[in-house]
């Protein structure tokens, strides 16, 4: 099963609720109207201010801030900066594997992950709070025939 971090789905929440906001924000404050714990946002805010998707303010009136509008930041993105890079396998772009020699597979799921991190990354947070996303669903697929309650 593919499944992001509780890190990374935290980032999502503390940006879109950044976004939401005019000022710069502390991190107790987004703790608090987030319901996220405040050491796991004082962390997750640290990863993504190295990573230049917020930008810290020190002093009395510091916090922090986005760099850049939701409209701005893909989910991608913010998987990246807390994560790392997105590789489905080992192997995808050249990594390291035991079974290359002998797999018959070598660079097939370059593709696979090209696409993943294709659909990540025409996602933006925007769209997250906007609630814009939308399936999208090959209709010879199966789960196409099992209906609206199928996911995508």
């Amino acid at each position: 099963m593919l499944k992001l971090s509780k890190l990374t789905d935290y980032a999502v929440v503390a940006l879109v609720r950044l976004g939401q906001k005019e000022e710069v924000t502390t991190s107790p404050v987004l703790s608090r109207s987030t319901g996220i714990p405040e050491p796991t946002i004082a962390k997750v805010l640290k990863v993504l201010a190295a990573q230049g998707i917020v930008i810290s303010q020190r002093g009395a009136r510091g916090g922090y801030r986005l760099a850049r509008p939701l409209e701005k930041i893909s989910v991608a993105a913010v998987i990246q900066a807390i994560d790392g890079p997105i590789s489905l396998t080992t192997c995808v772009d050249g990594g390291e594997c035991d079974a290359r020699s002998t797999c018959g597979l070598v660079g097939q799921w370059d593709a696979v992950n090209s696409a993943i991190l294709g659909a990540l990354s025409a996602i933006s947070l925007s769209d997250m709070q906007n609630h814009t996303v939308t399936p999208r669903r090959d209709p010879g697929s199966p789960s196409a025939a099992l209906g609206p309650l199928a996911t995508a």
